[in-house]
């Protein structure tokens, strides 16, 4: 994705220069005016004898999204970073604005990265620079993508109907989770791109602006490219392709007309779109812009204080790089990414072109852990291709292992811009790109408990992978997997899909008329508490998928298991002869599921502790109170662990039995 041209090169000695004579700047000088360390080298090279350059003025006071963490839905998750940042730039920026305005200065503010673009001199920047709430003040270049993609002939317009789907979409096993019946619906994809010919016959009935008879652009296309813009111009009020590279790249994540050409991974998902290149030129505002749409999108000529996060895709697919060698700042973009993350949008990254050697993986933002990056195969092998960048990430000094995955990128086929019913074959990372991102739209679609958990999606996809062994870029290592050429290896979404996984685990009593009512007994972290008593005790285990076989057994504590009952996707043991204030631990081996993929050995823990009606893991006084409170109310989920007697009805029994427990406790 970097160019290889004297330009090019020219600046990076230019910014070399300017960073040399920073370097050995006497103490004084620096002492004098210590706000010019505050500025990127590549502003003060472009902004030298007195011309002007565009800048990015990164404020002190950044917000912190991590917050979202705790929150369970993408609902929750999206509205609460979008206000978090939201709430933080109106806090802090409106000196900044203020100050630029009276001295009408070009800026734009941003607010998914606590920043402002700025176009003005050296003197601007570094006015800005000395400013107590000004962080940074990076550049802006004008960065030229993916100009060593090898590009194929357009073909004519209407041409021969493939006989099979697309090479690289049967070689990562997506039809057969399309035979499985899940295809990527209710998913959306956001493409940052050159734009998108969006009557194309393979994106058409896919994009989300379209309902089959009348385009609404609003919240589902956004133009970043704000002059220029070739055939499309600047600020389009539709989706337009000035380049092809975009129309391409959405097409292999969901494009699909219906007669035949099936160029897309995930054909029942939706797409949306936002211009983040000019001709295949961006710069890092452009790229923070298309982010800042994604995370909230608003409508066409509207503004980001309309963005609506209830309607963000889940998916973004970036096959575009921002090359520190070409001025872009290593961290730009990071905080960006981040908050797509925090959002539950999975942010899914070109790798870049630049191998063979060795570290190759070095621009924004494919370098970032909170990027899922993607390497290319040759066509329908498991060869990485040659220009495949590779990691380990040093730009950062982390020697972060990159990419994450690959999938295949060469002679790859979509759509093209020429008409509605051309295509066009290129070769990069571009396009292994979004075979991955429609990927996580066909796993989502067949596993909706992994929406928008971006760890364990992740997990699902590296663990399932087809492990390709390397050591080249190892640092020695002995073969293996996952390494710095391949990442994990190839892409198998039938694999991600079919991977086994426990969802939950519960002590289920049946509380006599009055129905069946669980407690959870949570995975990871502190076990939950059974406090009800009974002779026996129901753990049912829940898994993803449906399963044909399995044990469990108790392998700590006082209690015996019966052999389990296999139903569905689920699993039952009755436990027998548990003794009280104690935990038990119950584990599970051989669980298979009907795809024949195992569980790993996995354990649940269960505290075992009558009378605790809180879940404190004590009895007391609070116990006592609360099943006094709920004595003759009717048994509902909120309060039927008070029915500590199990006979659908909370009474002096219940009351007297926590009575008789005070004081005890799980050791």
């Amino acid at each position: 994705m970097k160019i290889r041209s004297l330009a090019r090169w020219s600046l990076v000695l230019i910014t070399l220069f300017w960073m040399a004579v920073i370097a050995s700047s006497s103490f004084s000088a620096r002492e004098s005016n210590p706000a010019i360390n505050k500025i990127a080298p590549w502003v003060l090279a472009e902004t030298a004898d007195g011309a002007e350059a565009e800048f990015l003025v990164a404020l002190a006071d950044q917000a912190d999204v991590s917050g979202a963490d705790a929150l369970a839905t993408k609902a929750e998750k999206g509205r609460y970073v979008r206000d978090v940042l939201w709430k933080k730039a109106q806090e802090t920026q409106g000196p900044l604005l203020e100050w630029l305005t009276a001295r009408k200065i070009e800026h734009r503010s941003y607010y998914i990265v606590n920043l402002i673009w700025v176009k003005g001199t050296a003197e601007i920047a570094l006015a800005l620079a000395s400013r107590p709430d000004v962080l940074r003040v990076e550049g802006n270049p004008r960065i030229q993508n993916f100009p060593e993609e090898l590009h194929g002939q357009d073909e004519a317009a209407e041409p021969n109907v493939p006989t099979t789907v697309e090479p690289g979409i049967n070689y990562t096993k997506a039809p057969q989770v399309w035979a499985a019946g899940f295809n990527g619906q209710g998913l959306v994809v956001g493409g940052a791109d050159t734009g998108y010919r969006w009557t194309h016959a393979v994106l058409k009935n896919k994009y989300r602006g379209w309902d089959g008879t009348t385009a609404n652009h609003d919240y589902n296309w956004h133009d970043s490219v704000h002059s220029g813009g070739g055939t499309c111009g600047p600020n389009s009020l539709q989706p337009c392709d000035d380049n092809g590279h975009g129309s391409h790249t959405v097409g292999t994540a969901v494009g699909d007309d219906g007669a035949g050409n099936q160029v897309g991974m995930a054909p029942g998902a939706k797409w949306i779109g936002c211009r983040n290149m000019d001709q295949g030129n961006g710069t890092p505002a452009s790229y923070i812009e298309c982010f800042e749409f994604f995370l909230a999108p608003y409508p066409v000529n509207g503004t980001t204080a309309q963005g609506d996060p209830s309607k963000a895709p889940d998916i973004t697919t970036n096959s575009w790089g921002c090359p520190p060698s070409e001025g872009c700042s290593p961290g730009s973009l990071q905080a960006a990414v981040e908050a797509q993350r925090a959002a539950g949008i999975m942010t899914v990254v070109a790798a870049g072109n630049a191998g063979s050697a060795c570290s190759t993986v070095n621009d924004p933002p494919a370098i970032y852990d909170a990027s899922y990056s993607v390497g290319a195969l040759t066509n329908s092998t498991d060869n990485i291709a040659s220009f495949s960048s590779r990691g380990p990430v040093t730009l950062d000094g982390s020697l972060r292992l990159k990419p994450d995955i690959s999938a295949p990128g060469t002679s790859v086929r979509s759509a093209s811009r020429t008409s509605d019913t051309s295509y066009m074959t290129i070769s990069g990372t571009s396009m292994a790109c979004p075979h991955v991102a429609g990927a996580v739209a066909l796993l989502w679609s067949a596993q909706p408990n992994l929406r928008h958990d971006i760890p364990r999606t992740r997990t699902a996809l590296n663990e399932t992978a087809v492990h390709l062994l390397a050591n080249t870029c190892d640092a020695g290592q002995p073969l293996a997997s996952p390494n710095n050429t391949f990442g994990y290896g190839r892409l198998d979404v039938k694999a991600a899909v079919d991977k086994l996984e426990l969802l939950s685990a519960v002590s289920r009593q049946v509380h006599g008329s009055a129905g069946t009512f669980d407690i959870p007994l949570p995975l990871t972290g502190e076990p939950g508490v059974e406090c009800r008593q009974a002779s026996s005790y129901t753990v049912v285990f829940t898994f993803n998928n449906p399963i044909t076989s399995g044990n469990a057994t108790v392998s700590s504590g006082a209690a015996s298991a019966s052999n389990p009952t296999i139903s569905g996707n689920t699993l039952s043991v009755t436990l027998s002869g548990v003794a009280d204030a104690q935990r038990v631990t119950i584990s599970l081996n051989g669980v298979t599921g009907t795809a024949a993929q195992t569980l790993a050995a996995t354990s649940v823990n269960m505290n075992m502790l009558i009378g605790d009606v809180n879940g404190s893991k004590a009895v007391s006084a609070a116990d006592v109170s609360q099943t006094k409170a709920s004595a003759s109310a009717t048994l509902n989920a909120s309060n039927f662990r008070a029915d500590l007697v199990v006979t659908g009805t909370i009474n002096s029994s219940d009351i007297g039995l926590v009575k008789s427990r005070s004081g005890a406790s799980v050791p």
